[in-house]
């Protein structure tokens, strides 16, 4: 197996970004240096509800009814529970559903 030069600087620059993205939000808001107000405390508060939906969205709109109507039940109880309420209600729902729909070996 040969590695030429050109894929190995590419999968290093490729990692150096990642790296960088990753922990450029830390050093932004890292301490007393750097205090959010406003819409930028907002925008950063709302970034973990934004990946769990980026994360979950296919899953409920390709898979099926039993895991989209899950994926429902799951956003409605959001509104009242904790975020771990919610996975809890969405995971029973979605058996349940998948019982109910006569798919409870799904692949």
């Amino acid at each position: 197996m040969t590695v030429h030069a050109t894929t190995l600087e590419a999968i290093v620059a490729m990692a150096f970004v990642t790296y960088l993205t990753r922990v450029a939000g830390m050093l932004l808001v890292r301490g007393d240096r750097t205090a959010l107000r406003g819409r930028a405390k907002a925008a950063m508060d709302a970034i973990p509800p934004v990946m769990f939906v980026t994360i979950i969205a296919p899953t409920l709109l390709v898979t099926g009814w039993p895991e989209t109507l899950a994926g429902l039940l799951a956003a409605a109880a959001s509104m009242r529970l904790p975020l771990l309420g919610t996975i809890i209600v969405g995971v029973v729902a979605v058996a349940l559903l998948r019982l109910g729909f006569g798919m409870a070996a799904v692949p």
